[in-house]
């Protein structure tokens, strides 16, 4: 079934009037039916769903303990992108950052989405529980999570400060900042949360959360963190570029060295995939173009639960990991390079056995005229 027995003309004249051409916006649409998981045959459905997102929930995206990264990602997305395709076919009502209403006009914005209902709430930033450490307009931040949780058709938590705290919430956290989970449960609002951790949120993993919804009509398989399976299911480590290099012991072990310059891995120097989950290898940032290890950083872990202080001292080595291939060996980093260099020799050994076994058959069987 072609896109156009989908997607309406009007739509896609629309599209085009915006500079968007219809060939661009079905590669972004078939690029969303790979990034959940689709076969391309799903590229006119998801084009038909995000043409139908007009019809659906508006957004209503509120900041609380943040710095705002998340919506920066959002919008410093390249075109055709996931920023201009939400903000605008799914109309985001409301968001104090990018919204050109001010003061009592974006307050009466507000009022309005809150009294209508039914719309899509993202939040960025943890939630100050302690009281007065977070206020908007005289109002604690945890009470207007509480007002906007109940009407809304449902809430995504975007980034790692909204979904268990972040940086807000490092120790000693005075504030007592928690994510909007931990937030909800202590107004007594029982509504599920989809947590789409990192810092800041990679906006891909947002559309296709959103998308899924709409094309499905249900929330994504969640994880026991309330993450998306389709983007939190495998480790970075399993993916990740440098992994030949760690599997063969090559690490980094000062930057700006010879060994860095060639991409040997990073784990030495404090990398954190082998305990993150998340599809950063494969999604990537700006434009798919690079991620944090492809630029040469260490994964810093911010994709997970209890981050930053569960990874505190960034530049500081995990104390062990298992060695895939190995028997499931744990080791520290000083000892993979050596388990790793025997097994080789081991295998050159049997392949050199092998080779010469198999050169005296040839030579036994020439000799026999076989």
């Amino acid at each position: 079934m072609g896109e156009k027995h989908l997607v309406s003309e009007q739509f896609l004249d629309a599209l085009e009037f915006r500079g968007l051409s219809r060939r661009d916006f079905l590669k972004f649409c078939g690029a969303t039916s790979a990034l959940l998981g689709l076969s391309e045959l799903y590229t006119p459905q998801v084009a038909s769903a995000i043409e139908k997102a007009s019809k659906r929930p508006p957004v209503v995206w509120l900041n609380f303990a943040s710095d705002s990264g998340c919506t920066e990602s959002l919008i410093k997305a390249t075109y055709p992108n996931a920023a201009d395709l939400v903000l605008d076919i799914l109309s985001i009502d409301y968001n104090e950052t990018i919204m050109a209403a001010a003061g009592k006009q974006a307050e009466e914005v507000l009022a309005k989405s809150l009294k209508d209902g039914r719309y899509i709430l993202i939040i960025e930033g943890g939630v100050p529980t302690k009281k007065g450490h977070g206020m908007i307009a005289g109002k604690e931040m945890i009470d207007i999570l509480k007002d906007f949780s109940g009407p809304a058709a449902a809430i995504i938590a975007v980034g790692s400060c909204a979904t268990f705290g972040g940086v807000p919430s490092a120790n000693p956290n005075p504030s007592q900042i928690v994510g909007v989970s931990e937030a909800l449960k202590k107004t007594g609002v029982n509504k599920a949360v989809i947590n789409l951790d990192l810092c800041p949120v990679n906006v891909e993993y947002l559309v296709g959360v959103v998308v899924n919804y709409l094309l499905l009509g249900s929330l994504p398989e969640l994880d026991s963190f309330g993450r998306p399976k389709m983007f939190y299911g495998r480790i970075i480590h399993d993916n990740c570029e440098r992994r030949a290099h760690f599997d063969a012991g090559r690490f980094v072990e000062q930057f700006g060295s010879k060994e860095e310059t060639m991409g040997y891995c990073l784990y030495k120097m404090g990398c954190k995939g082998p305990m993150t989950s998340s599809e950063c290898p494969k999604v990537r940032y700006n434009d798919k173009i690079n991620w944090c290890i492809g630029a040469g950083a260490p994964c810093i872990g911010c994709a997970e639960q209890g981050w930053p202080d569960k990874f505190a001292r960034f530049y500081e080595r995990l104390p062990g990991v298992k060695i895939p291939g190995f028997g499931g060996i744990e080791t520290t980093a000083d000892k993979i390079g050596a388990v790793a260099a025997a097994a080789t020799a081991a295998g050159i050994a049997i392949h050199a056995v092998a080779s010469a076994s198999s050169g005296r058959t040839k030579d036994k069987e020439k000799e026999e005229g076989k």
